[in-house]
């Protein structure tokens, strides 16, 4: 039997009805939380003293597209119009099962060196089903706890989801490993015909798994009505951005259960809107998180949680200030709401609650360490603010299904060098395919510009 103690730290559960913090010691067995209480005494046990540091859930990251960490800062300076056509419609369909592995595998390892311990993998370019079986692959040797959200190349948001795959892999990779589970990405019914959006929804339905899709812009139109009248939005119904989704809708949503996930960087940087944080706890829910794309930026959950608070603060207060000429005189929202959000909430939108988010008794052991006497969170007078303060620095160990897969602040089993060799040659590919498509763009825009300009002189001569 593999049995762990954690003693002497201070931990923050999460759970309803336990404090906000409290000294606490935990036994782990076989994976899962069995034991919680101060000064346990157990014999035969690995026993690992804490003292200092601050324990939390595993952070959750609810949205993240693998398939694009070997780009990694190339599209900084997107927009979202241009990361649309840099990294779909140029260089997705150049990626091979292998690119979309040690995509995955580098991802997940990094997520595990910030915090997280439960990946949400919205893998929309599965050109093919080796490509899918390879990102599963890379997730499986990261040691990560993951959601393959399997979905297809935006060239095929006009057909049904292809469910004999998804069937495929419930048999399979899927179910021969505990730390994974299966749902669909889908374009849904912002951006496909209400007849394939109620195909989809209906096979995730027969399947109880997880439908997730983008929406932000504009009202839902037409498929989400039929959605909405055959009753298939439900707690696994997961929508990722939701800007701009008219009140009425809002609550239609909550009112059914479904969840969101914010990806709250992204979103304010390229221009989805602004995240939908404070419009969804008017309604009594809460967003999940997640930092959306490597391409773009970093990947750390926790300072998602703290732009997401920061920028919800910062409107509550605008508006305190167009009533009453003042800012807010209290807080509208703590910090450990915040916390949940990269916690609880990222359990419920990808339907883990029962496994993960919280550190209760019969829980899946997926524990975070954070060093609470680093010289950036000294003294660590609340430790919900210090926690959800701390950066990849402070992670000073990550554990999952008590295993652990971070300790001494390094990643464990990860063969790093060989990560990183082998991420470094895909980018360097896959960056010279896009390098190309440009100037092969600007190339024939310069003969279409030369050809008209000879055209519009000969016509002035005639």
């Amino acid at each position: 039997m593999n049995r762990i103690l954690l003693r002497g730290s201070t931990v923050i559960t999460m759970a309803q009805d336990r404090p906000d913090f409290e000294r606490i010691d935990i036994l782990v067995e076989n994976g899962r939380i069995t034991r919680m209480e101060p000064m346990l005494e157990i014999p035969d046990v690995e026993v690992f003293d804490f003292t200092g540091r601050i324990l939390i859930p595993g952070l959750v990251n609810a949205h993240l597209h693998s398939w694009q960490a070997a780009l990694r800062s190339v599209g900084a300076d997107w927009t979202l119009l241009e990361y649309l056509a840099q990294a779909h419609a140029g260089l997705a369909q150049h990626y091979t099962p292998e690119d979309m592995r040690i995509a995955a595998r580098a991802c997940a390892l990094n997520q595990i060196n910030c915090g997280t311990t439960t990946l949400g993998d919205w893998c929309h370019n599965v050109q093919t089903k080796e490509h899918a079986d390879s990102t599963i692959q890379g997730l499986i040797e990261s040691g990560i706890r993951g959601v393959f959200l399997h979905g297809m190349p935006h060239k095929f948001r006009q057909s049904e989801h292809p469910m004999q795959e998804v069937d495929r892999l419930l048999r399979g990779p899927i179910a021969a490993h505990d730390l994974l589970t299966l749902g669909i990405a889908i374009p849904g019914p912002q951006y496909s015909k209400k007849e394939i959006a109620l195909a989809d929804f209906r096979g995730a339905r027969e399947r109880d798994i997880i439908v997730s899709m983008h929406q932000s812009g504009g009202k839902p139109g037409e498929a989400w009505e039929a959605v909405r009248n055959a009753n298939l939005i439900g707690p696994k119904t997961n929508i990722v951005h939701g800007n701009e989704i008219p009140d009425d809708w809002l609550k239609i949503f909550v009112d059914a259960g479904a969840s969101f996930t914010s990806t709250p960087e992204n979103e304010l940087g390229q221009g989805h809107g602004f995240p939908i944080t404070g419009r969804l706890l008017s309604y009594g829910s809460a967003p999940s998180l997640g930092t959306d794309v490597d391409t773009v930026l970093s990947g750390e959950i926790l300072t998602a949680a703290r732009i997401a608070l920061a920028q919800q603060r910062g409107l509550d207060h605008d508006q305190q200030r167009q009533t009453t000429g003042l800012f807010s005189p209290k807080p509208t929202i703590s910090s450990k709401q915040a916390l949940s959000w990269a916690t609880t909430e990222g359990a419920r939108a990808l339907g883990l609650s029962d496994r993960i988010g919280r550190l209760e008794v019969g829980m899946q052991a997926d524990i975070v360490v954070i060093d609470a006497q680093a010289i950036n969170l000294w003294p660590a007078h609340d430790p919900i603010a210090t926690a959800l303060q701390a950066s990849i620095a402070n992670i000073e160990a990550v554990m999952i299904a008590g295993q652990w897969r971070k300790r001494d602040y390094k990643l464990l089993d990860a063969s790093l060098n060989l990560v990183k060799e082998q991420l470094y040659e895909s980018g360097q590919r896959l960056v010279g395919v896009m390098q190309s498509q440009t100037m092969m763009a600007r190339l024939r825009n310069k003969v279409i510009n030369h050809v008209v300009h000879r055209t519009l002189i000969k016509q002035s001569r005639s």
